[in-house]
């Protein structure tokens, strides 16, 4: 039986298995362990967590003295942060478009159904999607370009079939739409904020047809770059300041095509204009505090974060991961606490394509998520830290039947692999020069 105390009665010895507190405030990746040094005892309690559960059957109790309300095991499901990392750059434009307010959402209490395919059988449907999609958003853009007005509605089939393939398993597009290269930046981007709101609007409690008006919002967000110039939008360098402030201009532009589409929503219309605002009120175009921005807009800064820092662009190399989402989670300020949580649940926190060290002392790939254990997901470990060598490649999952578990994520460039995404992914992973 779980108990809750407080973190001056935590000690050596004692099993953690969940922390109170926002997310943004855990002080470590995990949660789901015993407390066995020093460094660890001292960080938490040098932390802002007031409260913690702990497992007595997996390690140390409380003194009997001391007063502690045992509890039943709906304990809440830990989340963990990271090392923290300056908040992305914002900036604001002059011109204001009023958002429509909304009430902050809460997760869904209503459990998502487990996938009714496996992950390996849904890859082979979700590359087709993908390749479809990634067509048909590039029709859109050199129509854009042509100064062709869009029609939004002939979207709805490619946005169904997304959606689709997020209810029958939702790790196979969310992760695929990820692997791009980056002649293909601009338009795989779209079809993976499609996969990553459909899969965040599940989480959320949202119907079917909510999480295809969330799908249909994040495949057209980022319209506007359709008309950014070419030389600035691929340039392979950082921005001058000058071009930085085209490229802000971005949101906009969108924003008046989809005025101008045949069939846009106003909610795709609004994640379009804002995704670049910020929780806090600091970003662009029109520095809109929170109160003002919906909860798709909110969704939307999420998701489209997320795929540009994890893919490959003309200018740097994505990053991993595992490492994405603690990055993310230690921007204050950047983006909707609860909503980027719940985020994390539905891609992972060690999503599918992380690198992992176990504590076996090898290194893993994380190949499918146990949406009812975030911290152990299946992993096919390929290297021994021990011997320096490749090992044979061997499935493992973490959530039941092995003692190994993740210690903690490994930097993907520290390595050199050059084989990591086709260790979960296989053929469907993209040539890259």
């Amino acid at each position: 039986m779980l108990k809750k105390i407080r973190v001056d009665q935590v000690r050596l010895g004692m099993h953690l298995h969940a922390l109170e507190g926002a997310w943004m405030d855990h002080p470590f990746w995990k949660t789901r362990f015993v407390i066995r040094e020093q460094e660890q005892l001292k960080k938490l309690q040098d932390s802002v967590i007031v409260e913690v559960w702990i497992d007595p059957e997996k390690g140390l109790d409380v003194p009997e003295e001391v007063a502690a309300v045992p509890t039943p095991i709906a304990a809440p499901t830990p989340v963990a942060a990271a090392t923290p990392l300056p908040a992305l750059a914002a900036a604001s434009a002059t011109t204001s478009v009023p958002a429509q307010p909304s009430s902050r959402p809460a997760p869904t209490s209503t459990p998502v159904p487990a996938p009714s395919k496996s992950f390996a059988d849904e890859m082979r449907t979700a590359t087709a999607v993908c390749n479809k999609g990634k067509a048909q958003v590039q029709k859109m853009f050199n129509e854009a370009r042509l100064g062709r007005a869009i029609d939004a509605e002939s979207f709805m089939p490619l946005v169904q079939e997304i959606s689709d393939s997020v209810i029958r398993n939702p790790g196979a597009i969310v992760s695929l739409a990820r692997l791009k290269t980056q002649d293909d930046y601009s338009y795989m981007h779209s079809v993976a904020v499609c996969a990553l709101m459909v899969a965040l609007g599940r989480e959320l409690g949202f119907d079917e047809e909510q999480c295809r008006s969330a799908g249909t919002a994040g495949l057209l967000h980022d319209v506007g770059k359709a008309l950014m110039p070419l030389d600035i939008l691929n340039k392979p360098g950082k921005l001058t300041d000058l071009e930085f402030d085209v490229m802000r201009s971005h949101p906009l532009r969108g924003y008046e095509l989809l005025q101008e589409a045949h069939g846009a929503a106003p909610s795709a219309m609004e994640v379009c204009l804002h995704h670049h605002e910020r929780f806090d009120g600091g970003g662009y175009p029109h520095k809109l505090p929170n109160d003002k921005l919906n909860q798709l807009v909110r969704m939307g800064s999420i998701c489209d974060v997320y795929d540009a820092i994890t893919s490959d662009r003309p200018y740097k190399n994505g990053w991993d991961p595992a490492d994405s989402i603690g990055q993310m989670a230690s921007w204050k300020g950047q983006f909707d606490p609860v909503i980027f949580a719940t985020f994390v649940k539905s891609v992972g926190i060690y999503p599918t394509g992380s690198l992992v060290r176990l504590q076996s002392e090898r290194l893993a790939v994380v190949i499918e998520q146990n949406p009812s254990a975030l911290t152990s997901p299946v992993v096919r470990v390929f290297y021994s830290l021990k011997s320096g060598m490749p090992v044979s490649l061997q499935r493992l999952d973490l959530s039941g039947g092995t003692s190994d578990r993740i210690i903690g994520r490994e930097p993907p460039d520290r390595w050199k692999f050059t084989f990591l995404d086709e260790l979960w992914a296989g053929d469907a992973a993209p040539k890259r020069n």
